[in-house]
């Protein structure tokens, strides 16, 4: 019994529903499946990208290497004599100027050896001047002895003899020279000692170390304090070997102080002498910026731009455009509305752009945002530049 009541309710719902005739039914369904038909069959909008232009330009290749500030004066200054350490007249840190007193050496025992040879020297020019005067006498004795060579009384041996003398007078004079000479010598010798015990600054620069202190006994050669001229800075960068085609002196690059601001610098030196470990060799470069001004530092880093070869014409695109996919490179290139896709062969990367050895030629306009979401035959909404 209920069998049999429950299909004629059934076909109720669905084909004979006691609210809703079955005609209408039928046409509400056509509506609906007409009008999702519809709806399916319409075009999605073009898709906003942005674009940029494929360029024909000049490119010297580049690569940064990482260099170095360095001071052209820079250094220990060393102690010319032994002694001990009685006074320094700088800390680390001071600016010194060329001939600017570092420290002082005691000198008591130098004074002394001063006043000695001061002795002495007098002492040579009194024994020189009584040597002058002994060959004097000889040599007048001697002119009178000549003058009666002609004479009856003439004497002869006595002349012989005076000979002799006056010959070892003139020796004694030529000795109290030398002696006269010898301890001048001494005297400037001591009077050098005398002065180095002053340590003088030999440039302008700043107190970067005090290897000693006061009261410490240093001896000859033994570094008193260090001191760099940062005034007078160049930079130094070891460039590969391979990299130094388009490294001539003159040629002006580009470099950046940490990254902060943007100079030049001119290539002064390259140095005939590489590194077997790393095949490297040092170039030198003279920067165009006002070491005082910048406020810069020996041994500050540098980033520069270094050229690698000749300027040639290149084809670019922007590296945005490029797509990864499966190994291989691509691009969409904007054509009557529509995006296609295109692979292409890439060279070196030029800043923020690649060179293209091919599949892009000048003037053409590639999607460097939106790129992402694109479908080959995309219709597309091109926005220029960002």
């Amino acid at each position: 019994m209920d069998r049999q009541n429950r299909k004629p309710r059934l076909r109720g719902e669905f084909g004979k529903h006691p609210s809703l005739p079955s005609g209408l039914l039928w046409a509400f369904f056509l509506f609906f499946l007409g009008w999702t038909t519809a709806a399916s069959a319409q075009e999605p909008p073009p898709s906003p990208v942005t674009v940029d232009a494929v360029r024909s330009e000049k490119m010297a290749q580049t690569m940064p290497v990482i260099g170095r500030l360095v001071a052209l004066r820079a250094g220990d200054v060393a102690t010319r004599i032994d002694g001990r350490v009685g006074n320094f007249r700088i800390e680390v840190g001071n600016r010194v100027k060329k001939g600017d007193v570092l420290a002082i050496l005691d000198s008591d025992r130098l004074q002394r050896e001063r006043t000695r040879s001061v002795a002495s020297v007098e002492e040579s020019k009194a024994a020189l001047e009584s040597e002058k005067a002994s060959l004097a006498i000889d040599e007048q004795e001697l002119r009178r002895l000549e003058s009666l060579r002609k004479s009856a009384v003439f004497p002869k041996a006595r002349y012989e003899d005076k000979q002799k003398e006056v010959l070892r007078a003139r020796t004694r004079v030529t000795q109290a020279e030398a002696i006269l000479e010898n301890t001048s010598a001494l005297l400037q010798l001591a009077e050098v000692d005398l002065a180095d015990a002053k340590i003088l600054a030999p440039y302008d620069g700043v107190i970067t170390v005090r290897h000693t202190e006061i009261g410490a006994y240093v001896k000859k050669g033994d570094a008193v304090v260090s001191m760099v001229n940062d005034k007078n800075l160049e930079i130094e960068a070891d460039v590969p070997a391979q990299r130094l085609t388009g490294v001539k002196p003159g040629i002006v690059v580009k470099i950046e102080i940490d990254k902060q601001k943007s100079h030049f610098a001119a290539v002064r030196a390259v140095v005939p002498e590489e590194n077997p470990l790393t095949r490297t060799r040092r170039v030198r470069f003279v920067p165009d910026f006002d070491v005082e001004k910048e406020n810069l530092a020996a041994n500050q880093s540098a980033i520069i731009q270094l050229p690698i070869d000749r300027s040639r014409q290149v084809v670019t695109v922007h590296k945005d455009a490029i797509v990864k996919r499966g190994g291989a490179s691509l691009v969409y290139v904007v054509a009557d509305g529509t995006a296609q896709i295109r692979p292409v062969a890439l060279g070196d990367a030029v800043g923020n752009r690649f060179q293209v050895l091919s599949g892009l030629n000048p003037g053409e306009l590639v999607v460097i945002r939106g790129n992402e979401r694109l479908m080959p035959g995309q219709k597309v909404l091109p926005q220029g530049k960002p």
